[in-house]
C-alpha cells in the first residue's frame, strides 16, 4: 500500500474551517500534478469556502510553517500549482459573480469563475471579458490573473493584466487589501504608516524612484512593445505609471497581481474591466503553406491587414487530428499536406467587407508566391476550425511512445518582426540536437509554442531538457523576448528569471518577494527561488514503464501504462453543463476534482508507477475514484489525447476482481442476458419477483426506482413466428437485405421496438435475417468481467465474419451493444481475429446510420412517409455521441417532411446501464439528469415527441420527468404510409 506520510496537525484546522479538507492518499495523489511535466505531493487539499476560510489557512500556514498554493482548475503548464505544500482549490465554492455594472462595463467575480460561463452570463448584456485562452470551457479567473493569461485574439485584447481594473486579496499576516488605481496623492498616502499594506507600497515607491534601477528595469526587461510578456514581477508595468513615469497612468498594483502566480497574496475577488462583443460577422481565412518560413513571412503580411487574430497549426498537430475521433470533423477546410496553415479571423459590420479584405489578402501572398489553398470559412463552421486549433495541446499527447512534445520552450514570445530569425536560429540549435519541434499557436503576436519531441523517461533527454532550456532563454534573450508570453513561469522558467531580467532586477524581485511575503507561505518555489527546473518532474528519470500483461489490446498505446500516460492534465475533463459537452458527467454533477478522467488518470499512474504489489490493480484507493465512472466514452472522443477511461475502467475492475473477488449484485448484472433466458420461460413470475419483492433491494439496487420488466415474449420468438408471414406479402427490393443483431435489451424488455424495426425496414423493401449471434457482452465490459467479454466478442466475430459484408450490413437497435462491433471488440479479440474483427466493425452500423445512408443513396424515398408536422427533442446516447455522431439520427428523423428534429444540449443521461439502478449511485444519477435533460425535457409541449435511442436514456427520462420517450425507429415507424399488412402491429 502507498501511504503519504506528514506530522502536521491539520485536525486542528478541521475546527475552524468551514470548507473541505483533505489529507488522505487519494487527493494529495491526484492534486500531485498540472499539465506541466512536474509531480510533487501535497500534504493537504482545502476547498474554502469564503475569505473567512482563508485567513483561517493562512494563519494555520504561518504557524505551522507550511505553504499554500493557489489553485483554480489547473491546467497550469508550467508547474505553477505543483509543491509540497497544501494545495487551495478555490473551484469547487468560490465560484460566484458578485456584481455587474453593464453602465461601466465592468464585472466582480470570485477566482473561481469560468471564462466561459463569465461570457455567457455577459453575452445578453452585449458585454465579454476580452482575453480568450485555449483552455475558456474550463480555466478560471483567478488562474488567468495568476498566469496573466491571453488567447487567440491578442491582437485585439491583449492579457488579462490589460483588463484587470483591482483585486481584494489576503496578505500573508492575513490583512484584507484591495490593490486598485490610486492617484499619486493617494498613493503617498498609502506609503504612510505601518501595516503590511503600507510597507508594500513604500517598498515599490523605494525600488521604482531609483533611477538606477528605473534604468536597470528598462533595460533588462522585455521589449515593451511585446504585448505577450510576462517574466517575473511586472514591474516594468508599475514602472510606466505615475508618479515614475511623467504623463503615465495612475499606479495600480493589480498589475503588479497578475503573472505573480499565487506568489504575492491570496485572491478573494477580481474587478474586470468588460469590452463590447465584437460584430456579429466574421469570416476566417485558412492559408496553406508549403513551409514553416513561408507561413512565418505570411503572417507579416497578414497583420497589414489588421486581423483580430493569427494563429498557426504545424503539420505535425494537423497529422495528430486525424485520429482524434471529435477533431476528424473539423478537418473539412483542409486541402492536400500544408506543413503549416494559417488562422486569420476578421470581424466587420458586412460580410462583403471581409470578402474584399481576403482578396486583397490572398492577391498579395500569391505575389510573393506564399501558400496554395487560401479558403475562407464563415459561419458556424469557423467554431469547428477554432476548436481544432484548441486541441493543439491535447493531441500532442496521442504522439505514440514515450517521447512526447514536451512543455519546455512552448511559451516564448518576441517581437513579431524577429520572429522569422528567432525561429530559424531556434531551428539551428535544435538541429545541433537532432531534434524535432511542434510549432503552434500565436504567431501574429509573435509567441508560438515550441514543444521539442523528448523522452523525459530517459536521463539523457532530461539532460537535454535543461540545456535546450537555458540555450532559448540566451537565444528569447537576445531578441528582447519574454520567455513566458502567458503561461507564466512556475517551475520550467523560474530558474532563468534572472538571466531574462538581469540579477540586479531579480534581485528587486526577490525583495518584493520578502516584503509581501516574509514567512514564505504562498506558493513557493514560483518566480523566486525555483528549484531547478529538471526536478520533481512527473516520471523519474531511468525508471523503466511497468509493461502490465492486459485482456484488452493496448498495443496501440504501447501498453497499459502508456495509454494512462496519454493524460497530459490539460483539464478538457473539467467541462460543465453551461460550456457543454459530454465529458465527464460525474464531474458536472460534483464540481469534485476526483471526478474528473484527469483524476483517475492521475490515481492510476500514480499506483501502478509505485506499486509494490505483483498485482498493482490491487488498491482500493484505485477503485474508488473509477467508481463514479459511468463509462459514458465521452473522454475516448472530446478528450485531446483520447484517453478512454471505459477501457482503462474495465480492465481495471477485471483485475481488481481477480484479487478481491466479484461481488453477487455485479454477477447478476454482467449475467443478465442469463437470467433473463431463464425468466423468461415465465415472465409473470419473474415480473413478479422483480416488482412486488424487496429481493431487489437486499441486492443493493435502489427502492427509489423499479427494475425493467420482462415482455411476455422475446423479440426471437416473434420474429421466428411472425417474419415469414410479414414477408409473404411485403415488396422487397432486389439485393436489398440487412442483418439484424438481437441485443439482450430488444430481445427481453423491448420487444414492440425490435417488431416496429422488422415492420419498418420491411416496408421500405429490406429483407431482414437475424444471424446466429449471442449477446454484445456490453453488461460484461462494463461491469469488468472482460475475459468472459473476451469470449462472448469471438464468438460474435466468428459466427459474423463470413456473413456481414459491404452489401449486407450489420444493424443495431440500442447503441451500447451495436457500438460494441466498432469500439470493443477490435481490442478485444484475440490476436488471430482482429483483422476480422476491424472488417466485422466497419460494416456494422447504428439503424439509425443505415437508413440515412440508403436514403443519400436514393434506395429510400421520403414519399414513403406522410407529410404531417411534427416537433422532436432528441437526446443522443452517449456513445453514439462518442463513437459514431447524434447527426446520423438527427437526419433520419428529418425524413418525413414536415418533421422538425432539434437536439436537447445533454451530455450522458445518467442511466449508465446499471448505474442507475444501484443504490449508491442512483442520488449522483439523478444530478447528472437534472444538469439538462430534465429541465430541457420539462419544458417541453405536450405534443412534441420526446426521442432517446437506448434503453438506458428513455428509463432515465421517464422516471426522471414522467415523459415516455420513443426511439427513432418508433417515430419513423408511425411515420409510413402504407396500407400493407407489413405495418399491420397485430402481427
Amino acid at each position: 500500500m502507498i501511504t503519504y506520510h506528514h506530522t502536521i496537525p491539520f485536525n486542528q484546522l478541521k475546527t475552524t474551517f468551514s470548507g473541505d479538507l483533505y489529507t488522505d492518499n487519494i487527493h494529495l495523489s491526484i492534486y500531485a500534478t498540472d499539465a506541466s511535466p512536474y509531480r510533487q505531493l501535497p500534504l493537504a487539499v482545502a476547498y474554502p469556502k469564503d475569505a473567512n476560510d482563508i485567513k483561517e489557512l493562512i494563519r494555520f500556514a504561518r504557524k505551522q510553517k507550511v505553504s499554500l498554493i493557489p489553485r483554480t482548475a489547473g491546467t497550469s503548464l508550467a508547474g505553477q500549482v505543483v509543491g509540497e505544500g497544501m494545495i487551495v482549490d478555490v473551484s469547487r465554492y468560490m465560484s460566484g459573480i458578485i456584481e455587474l455594472n453593464i453602465e461601466e462595463k465592468w464585472v466582480k467575480v470570485q477566482p473561481g469563475v469560468i471564462l466561459d460561463e463569465l461570457n455567457k452570463f455577459l453575452a445578453p448584456h452585449g458585454l465579454f471579458f476580452g482575453p480568450e485562452t485555449s483552455t475558456s470551457n474550463r480555466c478560471m479567473i483567478g488562474g488567468m490573473v495568476g498566469n496573466n493569461a491571453c488567447g487567440a485574439h491578442s491582437l485585439i485584447y491583449g492579457s488579462t493584466r490589460d483588463h484587470l481594473l483591482s483585486v481584494k486579496v489576503l496578505l500573508s499576516d492575513g490583512s484584507e487589501v484591495v490593490f486598485e488605481s490610486v492617484s499619486i496623492g493617494e498613493f503617498e498616502e498609502k506609503c504612510m504608516g505601518d501595516k503590511l499594506e503600507n510597507q508594500i507600497y513604500r517598498q515599490l515607491k523605494e525600488i521604482l524612484s531609483n533611477p538606477e534601477n528605473q534604468q536597470e528595469i528598462r533595460e533588462q526587461y522585455p521589449d515593451k512593445q511585446l504585448r505577450r510578456r510576462n517574466t517575473g514581477y511586472a514591474i516594468d508595468i508599475l514602472l510606466d505609471s505615475a508618479p515614475f513615469t511623467p504623463d503615465a497612468p495612475d499606479l495600480n498594483v493589480a498589475k503588479l497581481i497578475a503573472g505573480s502566480e499565487g506568489t504575492l497574496a491570496f485572491i478573494t475577488e477580481i474587478k474586470l474591466n468588460l469590452v463590447s462583443l465584437p460584430p456579429k460577422i466574421k469570416g476566417v481565412m485558412a492559408a496553406h503553406f508549403e513551409t514553416l518560413e513561408d507561413a512565418l513571412e505570411a503572417n507579416l503580411i497578414a497583420l497589414e491587414f489588421k486581423p483580430g487574430a493569427v494563429e498557426m497549426m504545424d503539420r505535425t498537430i494537423l497529422e495528430l487530428t486525424k485520429d482524434n475521433i471529435s477533431q476528424q470533423p473539423n478537418r473539412f477546410f483542409l486541402s492536400g499536406n500544408p506543413e503549416a496553415i494559417l488562422i486569420i479571423e476578421f470581424a466587420r459590420e458586412t460580410k462583403e467587407e471581409i470578402e474584399d479584405i481576403c482578396q486583397q489578402m490572398e492577391a498579395k501572398l500569391r505575389a510573393r508566391d506564399l501558400g496554395f489553398h487560401y479558403p475562407v470559412i464563415w459561419g458556424k463552421d469557423i467554431n469547428r476550425i477554432w476548436n481544432l486549433r484548441k486541441s493543439g495541446l491535447g493531441v500532442l499527447s496521442n504522439m505514440k511512445g514515450d517521447a512526447k512534445p514536451v512543455s519546455l520552450i512552448e511559451d516564448t514570445a518576441v517581437p513579431v518582426h524577429n520572429l522569422s530569425a528567432y525561429i530559424a536560429e531556434f531551428k539551428q540549435l535544435l538541429a545541433s540536437y537532432r531534434l524535432s519541434c511542434v510549432y503552434h499557436a500565436h504567431v501574429g503576436t509573435g509567441e508560438l509554442h515550441l514543444r521539442p519531441v523528448l523522452n523525459l523517461k530517459l536521463k539523457e533527454d532530461v539532460k537535454i531538457f535543461r540545456e535546450l532550456g537555458t540555450k532559448v532563454a540566451l537565444l528569447v534573450k537576445k531578441y528582447k523576448g519574454s520567455l513566458s508570453g502567458e503561461h507564466g513561469d512556475g517551475r520550467l522558467r523560474g530558474e532563468f528569471i534572472p538571466l531574462m531580467v538581469g540579477k540586479k532586477n531579480y534581485e528587486l524581485l526577490k525583495q518584493i518577494k520578502q516584503t509581501w511575503d516574509s514567512d514564505n507561505i504562498f506558493n513557493p518555489g514560483k518566480i523566486t527561488g525555483t528549484p531547478p527546473m529538471d526536478t520533481s518532474l512527473r516520471y523519474e528519470p531511468g525508471l523503466p514503464t511497468r509493461e502490465i500483461e492486459t485482456i484488452f489490446n493496448f498495443s496501440s498505446e504501447m501498453g497499459y501504462m502508456r495509454a494512462v500516460e496519454k493524460c497530459n492534465g490539460s483539464g478538457d475533463c473539467r467541462k460543465t453543463e453551461i460550456t457543454g459537452g459530454l465529458m465527464c458527467p460525474s464531474y458536472m454533477a460534483s464540481r469534485d476534482e476526483q471526478q474528473t478522467t484527469r483524476a483517475r488518470a492521475n490515481i492510476l499512474r500514480e499506483y501502478l508507477t509505485h506499486s509494490t504489489k505483483q498485482n498493482p490493480f490491487d488498491h482500493e484507493e484505485i477503485y474508488k475514484v473509477l467508481d463514479l465512472c459511468l463509462s459514458c466514452k465521452g473522454c475516448k472522443s472530446e478528450c485531446p489525447s483520447n484517453v478512454d477511461m471505459a477501457k482503462l475502467k474495465a480492465e481495471f475492475l477485471q483485475h481488481y476482481h481477480d484479487a478481491n473477488g466479484v461481488p453477487l449484485r455485479t454477477k447478476l448484472i454482467a449475467n443478465i442476458n442469463g437470467l433473463n433466458k431463464i425468466g423468461s420461460k415465465l415472465p409473470a413470475l419473474t415480473n413478479f419477483i422483480l416488482d412486488k419483492t424487496v429481493l431487489p433491494s437486499l441486492l443493493g439496487f435502489t427502492p427509489e426506482r423499479k427494475l425493467p420488466l420482462l415482455a411476455n415474449q422475446t423479440f426471437s420468438s416473434w420474429y421466428k413466428k411472425h417474419y415469414p408471414v410479414l414477408v409473404k406479402s411485403a415488396k422487397l427490393k432486389k439485393g436489398k437485405k440487412v442483418y439484424l443483431f438481437n441485443d439482450e435489451f430488444t430481445n427481453h424488455y423491448d420487444v414492440e421496438l425490435g417488431q416496429k424495426t422488422v415492420k419498418l425496414l420491411v416496408a421500405l423493401g429490406y429483407e431482414v435475417i437475424i444471424p446466429e449471434h449471442v449477446e454484445s457482452g456490453r453488461a460484461f465490459i462494463s461491469k469488468g468481467l472482460i475475459r468472459k467479454a473476451k469470449k462472448i466478442a469471438e464468438k460474435n466475430v466468428r459466427l459474423l465474419k463470413d456473413v456481414v459484408s459491404k452489401k449486407t450490413p450489420l444493424v443495431g437497435i440500442e447503441p451500447s451493444s451495436i457500438l460494441s462491433f466498432r469500439d470493443e471488440y477490435p481490442d478485444l479479440v484475440e490476436a488471430s481475429l482482429r483483422h476480422e474483427a476491424r472488417q466485422l466493425a466497419g460494416h456494422t452500423f447504428l439503424i439509425d446510420e443505415f437508413i440515412v445512408q440508403e436514403f443519400k443513396a436514393g434506395s429510400i424515398d421520403a414519399a414513403s412517409f406522410h407529410e404531417e408536422e411534427k416537433n422532436i427533442s432528441l437526446h443522443c446516447h452517449c456513445h453514439q455521441k462518442a463513437i459514431a455522431s447524434s447527426q446520423s439520427t438527427l437526419d433520419m428523423l428529418s425524413i418525413p417532411k414536415n418533421y422538425h428534429v432539434t437536439e436537447i444540449p445533454s451530455g450522458c443521461c445518467g442511466m449508465a446501464g446499471s448505474f442507475g439502478y444501484e443504490k449508491e449511485h442512483y442520488e449522483l444519477s439523478q444530478q447528472i439528469g437534472e444538469l439538462v435533460l430534465f429541465k430541457q425535457v420539462e419544458q417541453l409541449p405536450d405534443n412534441t415527441l420526446v426521442v432517446a435511442q437506448g434503453t438506458s436514456c428513455r428509463s432515465q427520462i421517464k422516471d426522471g420527468t414522467k415523459r415516455e420517450a420513443l426511439h427513432p425507429v418508433e417515430v419513423l415507424f408511425g411515420a409510413l404510409i402504407s396500407s400493407s399488412s407489413t405495418t399491420n402491429n397485430t402481427l
